[in-house]
Parts: structure tokens; sequence; C-alpha cells
């Protein structure tokens, strides 16, 4: 299976959508070797980074297989939503950005995706208008809509899949709110919830 991710997607402000959209998608992958499940708390991986960001985004899971997937036909090769954690290791970025290398290291290391279980798509009838947020040691962090993506779940579909078979399994997180972003630290509590219903809680380690 794939993790897909996408940065930069999401607005403070709606007006600023149709600038922002050039068509270009800031996608890049994920070893599966990230996922962290089960609410399983997560080690801090001090051995490699002082310096990591928390993003929370939606994750879509795909549930069929396809290729050149229309924006139409998106939604139906989406099975279930969760939510989970983009984590970064900011030092390491910052510094493979630096070089012009590619982001492996800085988005794959062990945990840097944790997820919570997965909702079925029915529970989700309108996809451009979920809501859903982050808490850090009980304290309202990240707030975010669908509403305010630049590119949409049905548009990030058929864009990967111009590149890429999309198979059953695969997941992608689909970006994070504008306003938030932080570094997370050992001993903090994050709690991501998807229309209020808290569904990924687990503690840095």
């Amino acid at each position: 299976m794939k993790i897909i991710g996408i940065g930069k997607n999401y607005v403070s402000d709606k007006s600023e959508i149709a600038d922002l959209k050039d068509g270009h998608q800031l996608i890049f992958l994920k070893a599966d070797s990230t996922l962290v499940t089960d609410n399983k708390d997560v080690v801090y991986p001090s051995q490699i980074t002082s310096q990591i960001v928390y993003e929370v985004e939606l994750v879509a899971k795909i549930g069929k297989v396809g290729k050149n997937i229309s924006e139409a036909d998106a939604p139906s090769h989406i099975s279930e939503i969760a939510v989970g954690m983009d984590f970064t290791a900011k030092d390491i970025l910052t510094d493979n950005r630096d070089k012009k290398w590619p982001w492996a290291l800085g988005k794959g290391f062990d945990g840097a995706s944790p997820i919570s279980g997965f909702k079925p798509i029915s529970d989700f009838p309108k996809l451009n208008d979920i809501n859903f947020d982050l808490k850090i040691n009980g304290k309202q962090i990240q707030v975010g809509n669908t509403d305010f993506m630049i590119y949409n779940m049905s548009e990030i579909i058929a864009y990967v899949s111009k590149f890429m078979t999309l198979n059953p399994g695969d997941l992608i997180f689909t970006g994070t709110p504008a306003d938030g972003i932080g570094l997370i630290e050992k001993g903090d509590h994050l709690q991501a919830s998807i229309e209020g219903e808290l569904l990924l809680d687990f503690k840095m380690i």
C-alpha cells in the first residue's frame, strides 16, 4: 500500500483558492512503516531530530483500483475516512530542501503517520463539508473544514491517478488547516476528532 500526502492544501480565506489553484499539486509519499494505529503512543525519535512539526489531516482510504480517474468518479474510489497526523522532522526537511534532496527522511521516519480507526464513506454525504480538529494537552490547536481545501478530495484522486495506479488500501493524507501548525514535544497528549467525535488519542513518549 501507498501513503500519499499533499502539501499546502488549505487556506484561511476561501477567496484565496482561485488564485492558488494552478493545477500543480505538491504530492509526496510516505513509507508504510510510518503508520501508528490503535491509538498507540508514539515514541519521539530523539535520535534523529529535535524538531517535529504536527499537522492534523483527514485521511481517505482507497477502496478499489483506479487509473486516470475522473473527478466525477473519484468519490466512488473512497471507501473510508480517518483522521491522522502528518509529522515532519523540520530540521531534516529544511536541510533536505536546502540541498534539493527528496523529502523521504523528513517525512518517512517511523511513527510519522499516526491514524485513527476509519469511518465508512457513507457517514460523510458532503465531502466538501467535513469538520475536524486537533487538541494538544486539552487545548484546541487546529480546526479545519474541507471547504477550505485548495484541491478537494476528488481533485487529489484524479490528479494522483494520472501518475500512479491507486489500489485498495492506499491512504491519502489530504492536507492540514492553514493555521495552528507548530512543534510537538515529548510528553504531549494529542487528540483529534471528526465532527466532534474523538477518534485519535495518543501521547508522545
